[in-house]
């Protein structure tokens, strides 16, 4: 079996029943697998709803490490335009063109650090590199501050291994409270200042707000953006000719990107919380009760995507869910696709091949499903062009 392939351990439950089940810190969740369903569960907000408990929708559930809303993650229509009216502008920058310059120039330094060694720890060194310094971008603020957050590791919410950690979440939460503190007394024109001088329907935005969406900003795109990167990279040590293919058709590398967002499936669920008895699936789900809406399942979907356990760089039709659907889809998606992009077209760039050495799986555990979501460590050596 390759190294780089991504099962999919829903393909059964989702033909037979189109739901699967999973207790999650005694607080169980009926996980929707079907595109079809997953799309329009996430469409009803006011059945399955967000604006739940902080934390109680994210699974593993985060109810007992935070009491901060997330923003505008958190919240449901129709005060959720209102907080997304507000930031979406600041989160489309990454299609100004010297966004992307700036980008580029972190990524191909990256390359070219790990093209003269002989091994590289590819999680470690080089995507949680790139993630937390991309991040500085996205904030616009000093390029120094990543090297605090490379050294809190790859999870903002866990330990060593897969335990939710409050402890750690709370480095997090005071590095944000001093941040805004900061931007207080020294304004500039980073996020932090932009959004305490802003308001949402007539009134400013409270530290509680503001502290919600740079904790969004921080854990939305961290365990995605290196599961996306290295994920990507395993692929192509084993698919040079998918390399050479980039190099040769860069015209195909936006759909490339798309692939690997289905393929790869970042983020695996993402949980609701019903507001009145229902049914999903010809299935009974009781008010209080917690769906989720699996990205993964959805993205496999043979009735949907032909070959759907393949990737096909060019795939022509690809309605995928990678970045969430409907009014809750991913804030960060542009920036994550940029990421994405200029890495694809880096490595093809300077790239020739890339030789796995040493693997270790990250693994799952969704009760009656394991899914390999990426690595926990993986060491490669990059050879040149």
């Amino acid at each position: 079996m390759e190294k780089s392939k991504l099962s999919d351990p829903f393909e059964e439950a989702r033909i037979n029943k189109g739901y699967g089940k999973m207790n999650d810190q005694d607080d169980p969740v009926t996980m929707i697998l079907r595109l079809k369903d997953v799309r329009k569960c996430a469409h009803n907000w006011k059945v399955f709803q967000s604006e739940a408990e902080p934390g109680r929708i994210v699974v593993p559930s985060e109810v007992n490490i935070r009491d901060t809303r997330q923003i505008p993650f958190e919240v449901d229509p129709p005060l959720h335009k209102s907080y997304r009216s507000l930031v979406e502008p600041w989160f489309k920058r990454p299609l100004q063109p010297e966004y992307q310059e700036k980008l580029t120039a972190q990524i191909e330094e990256i390359i070219d650090e790990v093209i003269v060694k002989d091994s590289v720890e590819v999680i470690e060194d080089f995507s949680l590199k790139l993630q937390s310094r991309a991040l500085t971008l996205l904030l616009n603020i000093p390029f120094e501050e990543s090297e605090i957050w490379i050294s809190w590791g790859t999870h903002v919410f866990r330990s060593e291994g897969e335990a939710l950690d409050g402890d750690k979440a709370n480095i997090l939460y005071d590095y944000i409270d001093k941040q805004i503190y900061k931007a207080i007394e020294n304004p500039g024109d980073d996020l932090y200042s932009m959004l305490l001088t802003s308001e949402v329907n007539g009134k400013k935005l409270t530290h509680e707000e503001i502290k919600g969406i740079i904790i969004l900003t921080f854990a939305g795109g961290r365990d995605t953006v290196i599961n996306a990167v290295t994920n990507s990279i395993a692929y192509l040590a084993e698919h040079p000719e998918s390399l050479e293919s980039l190099h040769n058709n860069p015209d195909m590398i936006s759909k490339a990107v798309e692939e690997f967002i289905r393929y790869f499936s970042p983020l695996t669920q993402m949980g609701r919380v019903v507001t009145e008895d229902t049914q999903v699936c010809e299935h009974a789900v009781k008010a209080d009760s917690r769906i989720s809406l699996c990205w993964a399942s959805a993205n496999r979907d043979a009735s949907v995507f032909e070959n759907p356990n393949e990737i096909v760089l060019d795939r022509k039709i690809n309605p995928h869910v990678g970045f969430g659907f409907s009014h809750h889809n991913c804030l960060g998606a542009t920036h994550a696709r940029q990421i994405m992009n200029i890495l694809l077209t880096s490595l093809a760039k300077k790239i020739k091949s890339i030789d796995i050495i040493d693997y270790k799986e990250n693994i799952e555990d969704l009760d009656q499903f394991k899914r390999k979501v990426g690595y926990d460590s993986i060491s490669v050596n990059f050879n040149a062009l």
